[in-house]
């Protein structure tokens, strides 16, 4: 009962008019922040982060969470409706949401989007109040091997769904981790494959790569071949749900909020895995009608996982944050700083030391979430009139947005080239059938891999042995093997029953 106690607490002192206000503008802020490519809920925080100096600590630590999980429902609106990812978390959304709304989908899609984000959030909540220490204490046992493992699974996965072929995933993957190797080693300092040019020093960002491989690629695209693409692009109709929508949603918010909620707790690569493993999980479960959608007129299976993951991950990342101090994402880096700022160390100790912020903070986040549901679903109407402008200046209008976010990461000319270089390599896959996500996966976790995997060779004192004496790295071993074995095996057993059963 003393959870709940300080819980109660918690609302009535986040529920003040002056915290309710921050809480407001925080969503807003992160909502908007999502929808901008470039920008980023980091950066935001990052900016923001001198009003720690005359904020109260409690109004503060609300305000930035608003950002921090206003910036995940913000994302997803831009993925659907114009290809073009605010955050790569948002890439999977981008998939299916744009294809949905190509087809005259995109209310549902974005109402699939804000209420799994409000369920996932919400569930997420409910995780951190009742098991935060419980979560952090197993999270922190996971050692280099396990991560390893957790990405070669992610790898895996995702080259084996994505695209017509494993071949094609697999070389989008490679394509990835080589772009990642760009840039100075983490270990010696040694700059790698970076052509003299003193711009790659510090590796090339993903959003740019991200935005350059969809939505410069998307208007490219559209720019070239606009003569032989079928006139049902960017048709509108209802902006609701239907209850097949709703049937099918359902358990797709429930399974992404499962798989996303552990990997909130442990630094692995962010919000990326989940996602992408909430899209093959559903891409596999889907009913045989259902999943014919998936890649052609867009699954809302492949919206509402991979949204529930996302959200789930962001939510659950405060455990860590809070119990050990130790932040697994760029933005609850900063906040950890904001913290700091106030005399405040996140640890064990934070829950007795600065109970009355914690808890505040905690229920904010049930608030938060309803605030950004009454924010955006509204709002679905509003965003789906989008697609009423003409093709031209809709095209426009995506790479002007585009070029402006990615001049505004670091005020880079050369971003801009790079930007376009991009955009013709992911029309280039496009027109020949190589899926574009792994390219980004394969960027994000190459070199988060890579350390993990040095890391774990350095325990076993250089003996690959170490993944399979630890029972957790094992046993991930196995699934992987599953995951590329498996489908095949299945697919070979088939073939023969049908044999048999034709003579």
């Amino acid at each position: 009962m003393d959870i709940w106690s300080q819980l109660i607490q918690g609302f009535v002192t986040a529920g003040t008019p002056v915290n309710l206000l921050w809480a407001f503008v925080g969503c807003a802020l992160g909502t908007a922040v999502g929808v901008l490519p470039g920008i980023g809920p980091a950066t935001a925080v990052a900016m923001l982060l001198p009003i720690t100096a005359k904020v109260d600590a409690t109004a503060s630590m609300i305000f930035f969470a608003g950002i921090y999980y206003g910036a995940m429902y913000g994302g997803s609106t831009t993925s659907i409706l114009l290809n073009t990812p605010g955050e790569t978390s948002s890439m999977v959304t981008a998939m299916e949401g744009n294809k949905m709304a190509k087809s005259g989908r995109a209310g549902a899609a974005l109402a699939t989007a804000a209420i799994g984000s409000f369920v996932a959030g919400t569930i997420a909540t409910i995780v951190v109040t009742l098991f935060a220490p419980v979560v952090a204490e197993f999270a922190v046992k996971l050692g280099p091997p396990e991560y390893f493992m957790l990405m070669l699974l992610a790898f895996t996965t995702v080259s084996a769904v994505l695209g017509q072929s494993t071949l094609r995933g697999l070389t989008s993957l490679f394509v990835g981790l080589a772009v990642g190797l760009i840039g100075l080693d983490q270990i010696t300092g040694q700059a790698r494959y970076t052509g003299g040019v003193p711009e790659l020093l510090d590796g090339i960002e993903i959003v740019l790569v991200a935005v350059g491989l969809f939505a410069v690629a998307e208007a490219l695209h559209a720019v070239l071949f606009e003569g032989k693409i079928v006139e049902s692009e960017n048709k509108m109709s209802r902006v609701t749900m239907t209850r097949d929508d709703w049937r099918r949603s359902i358990p797709a918010w429930l399974r992404g909020t499962a798989i996303g909620a552990p990997f909130g707790c442990i630094p692995a690569g962010g919000t990326e895995i989940p996602t992408f493993l909430s899209y093959a999980a559903e891409k596999k479960l889907a009913k045989e009608a259902d999943r014919a959608e998936f890649g052609r007129k867009g699954a809302i299976e492949g919206v509402a996982g991979p949204e529930a993951a996302n959200n789930a991950t962001v939510t659950t990342a405060l455990i860590p944050l809070l119990t050990l101090g130790i932040p697994v994402s760029n933005t609850t880096a900063i906040m950890l700083g904001a913290f700091q700022n106030y005399g405040i160390q996140p640890g064990p100790q934070l829950f007795s030391s600065s109970a009355a912020l914690v808890w505040a903070l905690i229920a904010s986040l049930y608030i938060g979430n309803v605030m950004l549901l009454v924010l955006n679903l509204p709002l679905v109407g509003f965003w789906v009139k989008l697609l009423k402008v003409p093709k031209p200046q809709l095209y426009a209008g995506i790479l002007i947005f585009a070029t402006v976010g990615a001049y505004g990461m670091r005020q880079s000319a050369f971003d801009l080239f790079l930007l376009y270089a991009i955009g013709v390599i992911g029309l280039i896959m496009r027109r020949f059938n190589f899926p574009t996500a792994p390219v980004v996966v394969g960027m994000i976790l190459g070199p988060l891999a890579e350390a993990q995997l040095r890391n774990a060779m350095s325990i076993g004192e250089g003996s690959p042995m170490v993944f399979l004496q630890r029972p957790m790295s094992l046993t991930l071993l196995f699934i992987v093997l599953s995951v590329l074995i498996l489908p095949r095996v299945v697919s070979w057993w088939q073939g023969r029953k049908a044999a048999a059963r034709a003579v």
